[in-house]
């Protein structure tokens, strides 16, 4: 093999190699004899269901919140509500609080996703995973890009959410029973932190304030009623529970919304927390600053202070010939921080 020749190589297998990192979490084994994707809920989870009121069957919804680095999955019970099954820690996410934009960000999307089979994977290089269906309809409106966002194995993310593999074995058993119990998807909501008033307010200066609000709708109709709400995308923003039904033109006016009156007081009373909340931090903020400003000032005054007095006794020592004048510049005394020897008596002459 030439010089030539082994450098072209050398370059396309770095591009290759490139490319694979931007493709964030996607890529599959090759096909073998493995049967993890078929492992059998543990003795442990269904009892665990059958406790709760639930089954391995029953429908699910999957809740992730980034800043708490939490996994929640739900089932559905006898009474119809979902209720919280179990909750799994995020091993790795990749980037910061916010939506995914564009392929190659190496950021972790934030939204509503629908999880049908064709996005699960059981030959993943990660162990399982599956496609979080990132770009959804809202994300296509906006013209994000990305391909291959995954929950998945192992504890190494490029815009995945990687759960370890123990953790993806268990979520990924429960969601392949809930498909065989007749669901045909579950529900994946993704959220930057627990969608509060007051963690609204601390984060009210983000460029992605507006869009958390907008989904902040879904979340508070999860936590009333216990069942994941229905979602669509018009105006270009998410919509919960519109009337009529029919797929909706992600950029056409938005249709009117099934009212409901305990989300309705929940919101006026969030927005009513959420101003007192965001003027409580822009005062914080504000004595703070005073605060820092204040430190700097007494700083700056202490070391004019040290400088004044010691150019007062240099002057002083230079007065009356103490210093180093007459001495060689280049001695420098010596300090023995010994005391002073006693002087003798004088002698008797």
């Amino acid at each position: 093999m030439t010089a030539t020749v082994f450098r072209k190589l050398s370059s396309v297998l770095i591009l290759l190699w490139v490319a694979f990192g931007l493709v964030a979490c996607g890529g599959f084994l090759p096909k073998s004899s493995d049967n993890r994707h078929n492992q059998p809920l543990s003795s442990s989870i269904q009892s665990g269901l059958r406790n709760m009121g639930s089954s391995p069957g029953e429908a699910m919804v999957i809740r992730i919140f980034k800043e708490e680095k939490v996994l929640e999955v739900w089932k559905r019970t006898t009474s119809g509500q979902f209720k919280m099954f179990k909750t799994y820690e995020i091993c790795a996410f990749s980037g910061e609080l916010g939506p995914k934009i564009k392929e190659g960000d190496r950021q972790s999307p934030e939204g509503f996703y629908t999880i049908t089979p064709g996005l699960m994977n059981p030959r993943s290089n990660y162990y399982l995973a599956f496609n979080t269906g990132f770009p959804n309809k809202f994300d296509r409106a906006w013209g994000r890009t990305g391909s291959d966002l995954m929950v998945h194995g192992d504890c190494s993310s490029r815009g995945c959410y990687a759960m370890t593999d123990d953790g993806i074995a268990e979520i990924y058993a429960l969601a392949r029973e809930t498909f065989k119990g007749g669901n045909p998807s579950f529900q994946l909501q993704i959220f930057p932190f627990r969608m509060t008033a007051a963690k609204l307010a601390q984060k009210a200066s983000s460029p992605h304030i507006g869009f958390w609000r907008d989904i902040k709708e879904g979340y508070d109709l999860f936590e009333l009623t216990k069942a994941p709400p229905a979602w669509d995308v018009c105006e270009r923003q998410y919509i919960f529970n519109a009337a009529g039904g029919g797929a909706l033109n992600p950029m056409g006016p938005c249709p009117a919304v099934v009212q409901n009156a305990a989300l309705t007081a929940k919101q006026q009373a969030d927005e009513i927390a959420f101003a007192a909340a965001v003027e409580s931090e822009a005062q914080k903020a504000a004595r703070e600053a005073a605060e820092a400003e204040r430190q700097a000032a007494e700083e700056a005054a202490a070391r004019a202070r040290g400088e004044a007095i010691g150019g007062f006794f240099s002057g002083i020592g230079n007065m009356f010939g103490g210093g180093n004048a007459g001495q060689d510049p280049n001695v420098v005394p010596v300090m023995s921080g010994k005391p002073a020897p006693k002087p003798m008596p004088r002698l008797q002459r």
